[in-house]
């Protein structure tokens, strides 16, 4: 199913710790309307990206493919408002950089042990966006300069 001209359900619930364990991934009515919106910003990621293609390895996460990965509950995949993603051609540091330098209403972009790019969005529609740039490696977490 369509949410957006260039992202699916599909894409955005996909997970293949859910699928290995026979688990459910379906988001519930919240979620879905999070998805739509995520879709929607993905639009606009897309364009600062100069029409790049988006390869999403996570979206919507539910409680037990979430513990699962070993992610927290706190999580904005939780409630998909997250995608994790990579883009041919652009490394993780090139994808922050441009979101940046966008000024697109991002909730937190992280560049995440230089393999992958998260993206997100505020957790409500009533949520001003947060603009958190980090980055995620052994290290730890840390603001991204």
């Amino acid at each position: 199913m369509n949410l957006t001209t260039h992202f699916t359900l599909e894409e955005l619930t996909a997970s293949e710790t859910a699928e290995r364990n026979g688990w459910d991934n379906t988001p519930n009515e919240q979620e879905l309307a999070n998805l739509v919106r995520l879709a929607e910003f993905l639009e606009q990621v897309k364009e600062v990206l100069a029409g790049k293609p988006i390869m999403i390895s996570s979206g919507l996460r539910t409680k037990k493919v979430n513990d699962a990965v070993g992610s927290k509950d706190t999580s904005q995949h939780r409630i998909g408002c997250a995608a994790d993603f990579k883009v041919p051609g652009m490394t993780p540091d090139e994808v922050v950089k441009a979101i940046v330098a966008s000024g697109i209403g991002y909730d937190q972009v992280i560049r995440e042990f230089d393999r992958w790019t998260h993206i997100s969005i505020p957790n409500s529609i009533n949520f001003s966006p947060r603009n958190q740039a980090l980055i995620i490696d052994k290290a730890g977490t840390r603001p991204y300069a």
